[in-house]
């Protein structure tokens, strides 16, 4: 006979409820799932009053949640098989940590959707439990464009799970299948090491691209030499990952090349919004790990110096 148990959809905690915590959140609980958001201020006060608002291409739901800012309270109810995203910027990694242990040491399992190629890692060296940690990378466009609302920009939504450093396991297809049951393109992968590496590749350059050039990717890419800057920040990329043993395949610069053409004129990397806002951004885990990485590598990585210096000076003005 089958219990209520194992019936039982996980609970979902959102750590971050930014564009891409909110999103998911208000997604996954749409598709039946018990969403529990940790927040604080002004976005804590929305998600009270009225839950998560979410809108994306041709349509906008309301999603009931339970908000709070306390971590212990939130994590109280969660177990063995729930999953916790950690859906913060990188530079705030640190200081969700201690929330992100707490659901950790209940049971839940951590999916950390963050830019860059480190923050399972850096969850670890805080404390959180590496057998509760997997892989997770996300590929979609969504901003928090007031508190409690979240909009989906992009035509696309794309999840990919795995053990680390590789592996497929009963609970990463799980987790793949409750993205897909919420309408998610989602995966579980053997090597999820290599699809954080090929996010980080694509992510890192054209960051850097339009980061130092304060453009949406069209402009940069529509002139002879923005096209050389978006390919030698590829070039460069893609050599400090081989160098650092990830099998990146024969022909990826044509394929990040290839993804970077795809997308449209107006498209803007995160770093490049949160430029325009005046806002931190997250370059150290992007052009400023490669520039750590090739000099560990004594590789050359002149566009990805140049961004990683430049770009961290807008950090501390």
């Amino acid at each position: 006979m089958t219990t209520r148990q194992e019936n039982r959809r996980p609970r979902v905690a959102v750590l971050g409820v930014g564009g891409i915590g909110g999103y998911y959140g208000g997604l996954l609980a749409r598709a039946g799932h018990d969403v529990f958001a940790l927040a604080r201020g002004a976005n804590l006060a929305a998600l009270r009053e009225r839950g998560l608002v979410v809108r994306a291409p041709g349509e906008e739901w309301n999603a009931a949640i339970t908000a709070s800012d306390d971590a212990g309270e939130l994590s109280s109810s969660f177990e063995a098989d729930d999953v916790v995203l950690v859906t913060t910027k990188a530079y705030s990694l640190d200081s969700i940590a201690p929330a992100v242990k707490r659901f950790a040491e209940r049971g839940a399992v951590v999916v950390p959707f963050l830019n860059g190629v480190s923050a399972a890692d850096r969850l670890v060296e805080l404390g959180v439990p590496r057998a509760q940690v997997i892989g997770g990378v996300s590929y979609i466009s969504a901003v928090r464009i007031e508190p409690g609302v979240f909009e989906r920009r992009s035509t696309f939504q794309r999840v990919i799970v795995g053990e680390l450093p590789k592996g497929i396991s009963p609970r990463t297809e799980k987790i793949a299948a409750m993205f897909a049951e919420a309408g998610v393109e989602a995966t579980a992968t053997e090597d999820i090491t290599l699809a954080l590496w090929q996010k980080f590749v694509f992510l890192a350059s054209i960051a850097a691209a339009c980061g130092l050039t304060r453009l949406s990717i069209g402009p940069v890419r529509d002139t002879p030499l923005g096209a050389r800057l978006i390919q030698r920040a590829v070039r460069e990329a893609v050599a400090v990952g081989r160098a650092r043993g990830i099998p990146l395949p024969e022909d990826e610069e044509a394929r990040v090349m290839n993804s970077i053409n795809s997308l449209p004129a107006s498209s803007q990397p995160s770093l490049l919004l949160d430029l325009l806002a005046g806002s931190p951004t997250e370059v150290d885990v992007l052009s400023g790990a490669i520039a750590r990485f090739a000099e560990e590598g004594r590789i050359e990585t002149p566009i990805h110096d140049a961004a990683a210096i430049a770009l961290a000076q807008r950090n501390v003005r």
